[in-house]
């Protein structure tokens, strides 16, 4: 065969390849366009809500301002039944509100056996949603098989609280408790080089001490009295109990459960913290007199979730959007450089947020809603320069404080028009650390040496196997002094304080929202709707007339598309699961060991230098 004839065949043999893989792409398009079909067609049928239902709230994990994770890593978690469990605060509060003038729900029942921690500041906006609720004229039932610390404060405020007969009501107050490294860092011969600017600023002890220093066991006994004493009061105001049964409940459960027969449940209900010990079927039967059975299982009570409630009723924030409108910004987690996923605030991805409020002609004014405890120094900058530049193009700020706003979390919210915090926020802790941890000793216990030459007195330090030399220990010393001074001159700037007495209350003091307003530090003692009412005031709104909107993180096209074929297949019977792999046990390990090592590894501040505080308090 000549050449030429080799060459045809092979050439034909290409291109019956080529249209072979073209008719089975096709075939593969027309299977999804036809699953997709199928996929809406039999899909859930809407819910129709009720003519007489319970609102049924059934908080899971923690009660949060922001879902952690990225949008489209939290859908598929979603998707495979394997989401982190957290409860939007937001979501909660909105359901309870709607209902209350909706008399298709004649009642709410609290389900809170599910509930974790959550900081006294939701509990509060819960709690106010609930009795808001009550004014209404319709009951509030409060149950659980366990109640938590939070999940208690939420039923003091029902109308009718219920505990299984097997469970217990569980109050261990409030505690603050770090993990100290000095020990291993010795053994392991570790040189943790901490610089510092702030007599009070203590999140470099956790590395140079075994235990709390005076000054930070002070601080810390101080606001743990605070929450407590709030905690306290707002459940035997709401649940009205004598005076101090909740601290006598607390500080004797030992003799109390003893002296009951070791029957936690009867020290509830015979305290007065429970109105009656039921079971599972006690309790249907009861919410079934409330509000009617269910119309499909007459086994049950007629009720409604909040996530269904709140599609039915269309009250999301994406459906709040009017032609003008007031953003909120939610930064939520530690602040760490660079984009970072909701759970994080990055300095380049939060910034990235508020750019979008200030590009969007829609947007009049800028709620921040600010959980942090801080970190990278740079990082906080970089949002702080944000806010400022909102504030130039006219859109006022309003920094809106959640359970903890302190340190980075505090200078973020600096320069805002006016900065709201509730009572039990955690703030202040205005300071600065630098940290740079070197291992050349521990190196050389085990054989291994550094060595080389360099141009300058700089050549080769920032190397952590290297000892830092004492011209870059004062440089790192002059780089914190200097951070500190811009943070005490910002927070003078933004709230027209004098730098003097700001360094007075500054010097990483942490105080309760109630000590930073009477400080100066925060403008007005109000929840995250205080604050939008005020952002809106501030740029001229009119009550009714303006909408809000959440500003956050979206999917790409690609993973939108991902998404909408993954629910397809489930749609039409197709596990999702399938397409995600199980991890690995050494996975797994992996995982657990970094969440493990976090508090020493997540900070990557450019230059090594933090405004932290390790101070929330669950």
């Amino acid at each position: 065969m000549s050449k030429s004839g080799v060459l045809a065949g092979f050439f034909r043999a290409v291109w019956r390849g080529v249209d072979g893989l073209r008719k089975l792409l096709h075939l593969v398009l027309l299977l999804l366009v036809f699953m997709l079909f199928v996929g809406v067609i039999s899909g859930e049928a809407p819910l129709v809500l009720p003519e007489r239902a319970a609102l049924v709230v059934q908080p899971v994990g923690m009660l949060v301002e922001h879902l952690d994770g990225d949008p489209y890593d939290r859908a598929i978690a979603e998707l495979t039944d394997n989401v982190q469990p957290q409860t939007l605060v937001q979501d909660v509060v909105d359901a309870i509100e709607q209902a209350r003038a909706d008399d298709r729900i004649a009642a709410v029942h609290l389900d809170l056996s599910a509930l974790g921690s959550a900081g006294l500041d939701k509990l509060r906006r819960v709690a106010d949603a609930v009795v808001s609720f009550r004014e209404s004229g319709k009951p509030v039932i409060a149950s659980a098989d366990f109640y938590t610390q939070a999940g208690y404060y939420l039923a003091a405020h029902a109308d009718e609280v219920y505990l299984n007969p097997n469970g217990l009501v569980f109050i261990p107050g409030y505690g603050s408790y770090r993990t100290y490294y000095r020990d291993a860092i010795d053994s392991l011969r570790i040189d943790w080089n901490v610089f510092r600017a702030g007599s009070h600023k203590t999140a470099y002890e956790t590395y140079e001490r075994m235990d709390m220093s005076p000054e930070d066991r002070g601080d810390r006994v101080r606001l743990l009295d605070q929450l407590w004493e709030a905690y306290r009061e707002n459940v035997v105001a709401a649940r009205g109990l004598p005076d101090g049964a909740v601290d006598r409940y607390a500080q004797n459960f030992v003799e109390q459960t003893e002296a009951a027969g070791g029957d936690p449940a009867a020290v509830a209900l015979d305290r007065g913290f429970v109105d009656d010990l039921l079971g599972r079927a006690e309790l249907r039967e009861v919410l079934t007199g409330h509000v009617g059975p269910d119309a499909d299982d007459a086994s049950t009570y007629s009720s409604i979730g909040v996530q269904a409630y709140l599609s039915q009723m269309g009250m999301r924030f994406r459906d709040r959007a009017a032609d003008e409108n007031v953003a909120v910004v939610v930064a939520k987690g530690s602040i760490l450089d660079g984009d970072q996923p909701p759970g994080t605030i990055g300095g380049d991805s939060t910034a990235a947020l508020l750019k979008r409020a200030l590009d969007d002609d829609t947007v009049k004014a800028v709620v921040l809603r600010v959980d942090s405890g801080g970190g990278s120094s740079f990082a906080s900058d970089v949002i702080a320069n944000e806010v400022q530049a909102l504030r130039e193009a006219g859109k006022p700020v309003v920094a809106s404080m959640g359970s903890v706003a302190a340190s980075g979390g505090y200078w973020i919210s600096m320069y805002a028009d006016q900065i709201f915090a509730a009572p039990t926020t955690i703030t202040g802790s205005i300071g600065v650390v630098g940290m740079f941890p070197t291992f050349q000793r521990s190196l050389a216990a085990v054989g291994v040496a550094t060595d080389g030459v360099g141009t300058t007195p700089f050549s080769g330090q920032l190397r952590p196997d290297r000892e830092l030399s004492e011209n870059t220990k004062r440089v790192f010393d002059v780089m914190v002094e200097d951070s500190y001074n811009d943070f005490i001159n910002g927070v003078a700037k933004g709230r027209e304080l004098e730098v003097g007495y700001v360094d007075r209350i500054a010097q990483g003091r942490v105080w309760s929202g109630e000590e930073a307003f009477a400080n100066g530090l925060v403008d007005v003692l109000g929840d995250v709707d205080d604050a939008v009412a005020a952002a809106a005031e501030l740029a001229g709104l009119e009550e009714g007339d303006y909408g809000e909107i959440l500003i956050e993180r979206l999917m790409s096209p690609t993973q939108q598309l991902i998404l909408d074929l993954l629910t397809t297949f489930r749609n039409v019977g197709i596990d999702p699961a399938a397409f995600v792999g199980e991890p690995k046990p050494i996975e797994v390990l992996a995982n657990r060991l970094q969440a493990l090592l976090s508090e020493v590894t997540r900070f990557n501040d450019p230059k090594g230098i933090y405004s932290y505080c390790f101070c929330e308090i669950p």
